[in-house]
C-alpha cells in the first residue's frame, strides 16, 4: 500500500498535478515578467516569502527546477522548463480572465441566452427587424427564438419557458406585464378576378361567400364575434392556421378570407387586398414579460428595441 502511495505521488504523475492552482501560475508569470521575487509580490499583492513558497510548491508538483536564483542583485529568470510552462500558464491565466469576464457579462447580462416567444405573422413581419437592431447592440446574447401559437406565449412566459414573448391582447389572467406595439387590422382577402376585389363590402356581403380562414385561435375571434354582432353565420370552406395555405386556397379560388394584415403577404399577384375599415377590430400585438420575476438587462433591452422599432398605429387601416 505505501509503494503504491508513493508510486501515485510522483511529481511527473497526473493526480500530482491536480495541486496546481491559478495562484502558482500567476506567480510564475508576474515573476517572468518582473525577475525579481519582490517585485513580483508587489504586482500581485503578497509578500515576497509567500511568491517564493508558490513557486517551491509549483517545482515540487511538477518535479523540475523552474525558477534560477543567482542570489545578490542579479535578476532570477526561468529556466528551460519553467518557460516551457510559462506559455502554458499564459494560455491558462488568459483563459481564467476571460472566464470571469464572461461571468462579469452574464451577471451584467451583456451574455447569455434571452428566449424569446413569438407567432406566425409576427415571426415573419415584425421580428426580423427587432432582432437585426437587437443583435447588433447585444451581440454576445444568444437569442433562442421558439414559435408557438399565438394562445399559448403567455403560458410559456408564465411557466418559464420562454422570457419574452409576442402577445395579443387580453391576455387573460397570466401573470405578465405587457406593452403594445402596433394594431393590426383585419383585411378582405379575394382573388383578384373577384367582384369583391373593386369595392367595400359589408360583412353581409362577405358571408355570401364561403370563407377560408383560421381554426381555433386568437386571431378568428374578432371575426366570427363580428359576423354574430350582424346576426350572420359564416359558411366555413376550410380552415387552417398556416398563413400560406389560407391565402393560397384564395386565390385558387376556394373562397375568400378575413385575415389580419401581418398575416397577407400583399405582393400576392393572385390575389387582392380590400380594406375592412372598422368593420372587424383590429388585433393589439404586445410584448410581454412575467410580471414577478427578475427581468435581465438584455431581456429589458429586447423589450425596448421592440418598442423603438415598432410605432403604435403603423398599420391601422
Amino acid at each position: 500500500m505505501h509503494v503504491l502511495l508513493l508510486s501515485i505521488m510522483e511529481p511527473d504523475s497526473p493526480s500530482s498535478w491536480l495541486g496546481v492552482e491559478f495562484r502558482h501560475f500567476a506567480a510564475l508569470q508576474a515573476l517572468a515578467d518582473e525577475g525579481s521575487f519582490g517585485r513580483a509580490a508587489q504586482r500581485l499583492g503578497y509578500t515576497q516569502s509567500s511568491i517564493s513558497q508558490q513557486i517551491a510548491t509549483l517545482e515540487r508538483i511538477v518535479g523540475e527546477r523552474l525558477v534560477e536564483r543567482p542570489g545578490g542583485p542579479r535578476a532570477v529568470s526561468l529556466t528551460e522548463a519553467g518557460r516551457l510552462l510559462l506559455r502554458h500558464a499564459e494560455s491558462i491565466v488568459a483563459r481564467l480572465q476571460a472566464a470571469q469576464a464572461d461571468l462579469h457579462a452574464l451577471r451584467a447580462g451583456e451574455a447569455g441566452t434571452l428566449r424569446v416567444g413569438t407567432f406566425q405573422s409576427v415571426g415573419a413581419r415584425v421580428l426580423p427587424e427587432i432582432m437585426s437592431r437587437f443583435t447588433s447592440q447585444w451581440p454576445k446574447i444568444g437569442v433562442m427564438l421558439e414559435e408557438l401559437e399565438d394562445d399559448a406565449i403567455a403560458d410559456a412566459i408564465e411557466n418559464g419557458a420562454i422570457d419574452v414573448g409576442f402577445v395579443l391582447l387580453p391576455v387573460g389572467d397570466a401573470p405578465v406585464d405587457t406593452q403594445e406595439l402596433l394594431r393590426d387590422p383585419y383585411v378582405l382577402i379575394v382573388a383578384t378576378d373577384s367582384p369583391l376585389a373593386r369595392a367595400k363590402p359589408s360583412l353581409r356581403k362577405i358571408a355570401e361567400q364561403p370563407l377560408v380562414g383560421f381554426r381555433e385561435c386568437t386571431a378568428v375571434e374578432p371575426i366570427e364575434a363580428s359576423f354574430r354582432a350582424e346576426g350572420i353565420e359564416p359558411r366555413w370552406a376550410f380552415r387552417s392556421n398556416d398563413n400560406p395555405t389560407v391565402q393560397g386556397l384564395v386565390a385558387a379560388g376556394v373562397g375568400v378570407a378575413v385575415m389580419p394584415r401581418l398575416t397577407v403577404d400583399a405582393a400576392d399577384p393572385r390575389i387582392a387586398v380590400v380594406e375592412l375599415g372598422r368593420l372587424v377590430p383590429p388585433r393589439i400585438v404586445a410584448i410581454a414579460q412575467h410580471r414577478d420575476r427578475y427581468s435581465s438587462p438584455s431581456a429589458r433591452a429586447f423589450v425596448d428595441t421592440a418598442l423603438a422599432s415598432c410605432a403604435l398605429d403603423t398599420l391601422a387601416a
